[in-house]
């Protein structure tokens, strides 16, 4: 998954979940954060980002914050819809016979349906950009959302789906995911439910450039 244009800056500040300003070459720039967690470790005054350039009109910002360098080195890509889009061109790649994205299951969208044979498969996929030591956690902020999708994992496993949650692990050099108790005690609490129910946790691990995420 690449980006067509990528720009160098420097963070200021984050006077919202929604928004930071960002330094270009001396000039102050308002963009998009394209994540909605905390990234609090990661958006630290001064540090470098890459932002990108849509180019949709009408937009009220030029830019995407997609990409942060964290204080030890390593380059972490936030944009929340990536992992999505870098797990669609990963399993065109698998031995599927079908891929649907946006599968409509219960109560929830489950972000890929595929089939391979007679068996029928229901995919959640959940972006980690929060690494602690060398371990990746999920999630940085509560997600009551991520929790329902869980449940609904467990649901579709014992109607005979073969459920699977994939953590895209949007950093190099972090090959594991744990739930995050200390922020969201009740996903902690419903991933072990799913690991005991049979649900297939994969950990897909990323080479990260500022204009690139790829599945390695």
């Amino acid at each position: 998954m690449k980006y067509e244009n990528i720009t160098q800056a420097k963070f200021i500040n984050r006077p919202n979940r929604f928004i930071a300003e960002v330094d270009i070459k001396g000039h102050k720039e308002i963009v998009h954060v394209k994540n909605t967690g905390r990234c609090k470790e990661l958006l630290i005054p001064g540090c470098e980002v890459w932002l990108t350039a849509p180019g949709t009109p009408g937009r009220k910002t030029k830019y995407d914050l997609v990409a942060v360098r964290k204080d030890n080195g390593i380059l972490f890509n936030i944009d929340s819809q990536a992992p999505n889009k870098v797990v669609k061109e990963w399993l065109a790649k698998q031995d599927y016979s079908k891929i649907l994205p946006e599968y409509t299951y219960g109560n929830s969208r489950i972000d890929f349906y595929m089939e391979r044979g007679d068996e029928r498969f229901l995919m959640e996929v959940k972006g980690c950009t929060l690494e602690i030591d060398g371990m990746g956690y999920f999630p940085d902020a509560p997600t009551e959302r991520g929790v329902k999708h869980i449940r609904e994992l467990i649901k579709a496993k014992e109607e005979g789906y073969q459920s699977i949650l994939a953590f895209v692990i949007q950093m190099d050099g972090v090959t594991k995911v744990r739930a995050n108790v200390d922020t969201h005690p009740e996903f902690g609490e419903a991933l072990d439910d799913a690991k005991k129910a049979g649900v297939e946790v994969l950990f897909l691990t990323c080479h990260v450039e500022p204009d690139e995420l790829q599945i390695i």
